[in-house]
C-alpha cells in the first residue's frame, strides 16, 4: 500500500498527537493543523510539517492539501467538555459542527478521498442497553454529543454524493499516555477521571470528586469503558488502511475494550500504582450521567486487525502518571 500524506487536525492535542505518533511509527507521511487554543506546540514531533491555524480557514486548508499532497484527513480538532457544551452550545455547534462542515468541503474540493472522524459514545446519550452496539439509537443528551452526531450525518451524506469514504470512530473513555513518554494529556483543568486522579496523587489537587454513589452498579459509582489512547491511535491507522483498501465502503465503529470499571475501581488502581491514598469527596450525580457506558466492540474486532496492547487499568494509570510527572518537569523549565 502506497502511504500518501495524512493531515491530522488537532494534531497538537491529546488524542491527535498520539495519532501523529502512530502514523509516523507506521511510516505514514503526516502534517498537522492546530490553532493551539487547547493544543501544545511541543506535542507535535520535530520534522512534522505544522500549520498554526483554523480548520475553517478554507484557503489555508486548501494550501496544506496542495503543498503536502494530502490524500487522507484525520479530524480531531474540536471542543470536548460536556458541561461546557450545555452552558455554551453555540461554541460547540461552531467548533464541532460548522467547522467540520468547512473541513469536509475542503476535503471534497481538494480531492481528498479518505476521512477519519473522531466521534464519541456521547452520540448514544443514555443507552437502554450496555454494552452499546453501533446500531443502538443515537439520542444525545448534550450539545457535545449532538455536535458530533451532526458531523457523522454530514459525512454519510457527503460520502453518498462525492468520491470520498469515511470512518467515524466512537470513542468511549480515553485515558493514559504514550508509553515512551512522547506525549500525553496536557490540558490544564481537564475533567477526565484518570487525569484528575493522577493529578491528585501527585499533590496537584487536594481531592477527587465522586459524582454519584447510588448508580445501579456493583459499588454504586458510575461504570465506564476506559481505552488507552495509544490503542485508540493504532485503531485510526488501521481504519485508514481499511478505507484505502475498500474505497467504496465507509465505516462506523465503537472504540473501547468492551469492559468497564467503576469510579472507585479507577481510584483504587491509582492508589495501587502510586502506593498512596487519594482523598475522595463523595457527592451527588451530575445530570445525564448513565449508570454504565460500555462498548460492544465486536464490529471493530471483526473489521480491523486491531489487537489492543494496553488493555489493563493499572497500565493505563501507570502511563498517565508517568506523563503527569513529565508534564511537571516541562512546565518547570
Amino acid at each position: 500500500m502506497t502511504k500518501h500524506p495524512v493531515l491530522v487536525t488537532g494534531g497538537a492535542g491529546y488524542i491527535g498527537s498520539h495519532a501523529v505518533l502512530a502514523l509516523k511509527d507506521a511510516g505514514w507521511p503526516v502534517c498537522v493543523i492546530d490553532n493551539l487554543v487547547t493544543g501544545f506546540r511541543f506535542a507535535v514531533p520535530d520534522g512534522v510539517p505544522f500549520y498554526e491555524g483554523d480548520i475553517a480557514d478554507a484557503a489555508l486548508v486548501a494550501r496544506i492539501i496542495a503543498e503536502q499532497g494530502v490524500r487522507a484527513i484525520m479530524h480531531f480538532a474540536g471542543s470536548v467538555v460536556v458541561p461546557e457544551s450545555v452552558e455554551n452550545p453555540l461554541k460547540y455547534y461552531s467548533n464541532n459542527t460548522a467547522k467540520s462542515r468547512a473541513l469536509i468541503e475542503a476535503a471534497v474540493t481538494g480531492g481528498v478521498p479518505h476521512f477519519i472522524f473522531s466521534s464519541t459514545a456521547a452520540t448514544y446519550g443514555i443507552p437502554e442497553v450496555s454494552p452499546v452496539a453501533e446500531d443502538c439509537p443515537q439520542r444525545p443528551i448534550n450539545p457535545y454529543g449532538m455536535s458530533k452526531l451532526m458531523t457523522e450525518a454530514m459525512l454519510g451524506d457527503v460520502a453518498r454524493a462525492h468520491p470520498i469514504n469515511f470512518c467515524a470512530l466512537r470513542y468511549f473513555n480515553v485515558a493514559g499516555a504514550d508509553p515512551e513518554g512522547r506525549t500525553g494529556q496536557s490540558t490544564a483543568g481537564a475533567t477526565h477521571l484518570i487525569k484528575v486522579a493522577v493529578e491528585a496523587a501527585l499533590g496537584k489537587r487536594e481531592s477527587v470528586g465522586v459524582f454519584g454513589t447510588d448508580f445501579d452498579t456493583p459499588d454504586g459509582t458510575g461504570v465506564r469503558d476506559y481505552i488507552h489512547v495509544s490503542d485508540l491511535a493504532a485503531a485510526h491507522v488501521l481504519a485508514l488502511e481499511a478505507l484505502i483498501q475498500q474505497p467504496q465502503q465507509s465505516l462506523t465503529m465503537n472504540c473501547g475494550y468492551g469492559r468497564g470499571f467503576s469510579v472507585l475501581e479507577v481510584l483504587d488502581a491509582v492508589d495501587r500504582v502510586t502506593n498512596r491514598k487519594i482523598v475522595r469527596k463523595l457527592g451527588g450525580r451530575r445530570a445525564g450521567d448513565p449508570d454504565s457506558l460500555i462498548s460492544d466492540n465486536r464490529r471493530i474486532k471483526a473489521t480491523l486487525p486491531w489487537e489492543p496492547k494496553y488493555a489493563d487499568l493499572d497500565t493505563i494509570v501507570t502511563h498517565a502518571l508517568a506523563w503527569e510527572r513529565k508534564l511537571g518537569e516541562l512546565r518547570a523549565q
